[in-house]
């Protein structure tokens, strides 16, 4: 991947102490949509991703705290179950792509 190619990630988190969780959660909120508690969607190219991961390593505690990122498929099917944080109408898309969330 080119380096300033967009992407789209999914970046979750578990921290343990209250401070550098909103910390960490003030930053992603910035660069990406919540999709659910600790759980945010960002389209980024690689470089703006390598400065946000160093960003937050930055922030967190690597003997408490746990961030990961994975990169998601340019076309991706997701089933929602449950109560969503999005209104019913709402329609994600990214780089031309619809995600549906049902």
């Amino acid at each position: 991947m080119a380096i300033n190619q967009v992407k789209q990630y999914l970046v979750s988190y578990d921290i343990s102490e209250p401070k550098r969780l909103q910390r960490i959660h003030r930053v992603l909120k910035k660069q990406g949509l919540p999709i659910q508690y600790s759980v945010f969607s960002v389209v980024l190219t690689k470089a703006r991703l390598l400065s946000l991961i160093e960003m937050l390593k930055y922030i967190i505690d690597e003997r408490e705290d746990d961030i990961r990122c994975y990169s998601l498929p340019a076309s991706i099917n997701c089933s929602v179950l449950g109560q969503q944080f999005f209104p019913d109408d709402v329609l994600l898309c990214s780089q031309g792509v619809n995600r549906l969330i049902i």
